[in-house]
């Protein structure tokens, strides 16, 4: 099961905004590609790197240039934050 964290889902929700305003089939193609990505997870939920600097994984999406945090909670996939790879992640 994935479970979107409240500032995973606001994440979101401000990168389609952000989008939308600009171009509104690639906000819609982004948020599927996301979608599409962590749904990936439920299959391969190591498949994210662990990093030094946060506790969890890392998921990399280079042809969005996002990066999304996870946890892996037994059967649970907890999805932390969406970020684009220019934002500062937050520290541990």
């Amino acid at each position: 099961m994935i479970f979107w964290e409240e500032e995973s889902l606001n994440d979101r929700e401000k990168i389609f905004d952000f989008l939308y305003d600009f171009n509104p089939s690639a906000a819609e193609k982004t948020d599927q590609t996301i979608e599409a990505k962590v749904e990936h997870l439920l299959e391969h939920p190591l498949m994210g790197v662990q990093r030094d600097f946060f506790r969890g994984r890392l998921l990399i999406i280079p042809e969005i240039s996002m990066n999304i945090s996870y946890w892996v909670d037994g059967s649970t996939i907890r999805i932390m934050r969406v970020l684009h790879q220019k934002q500062k992640f937050p520290p541990k």
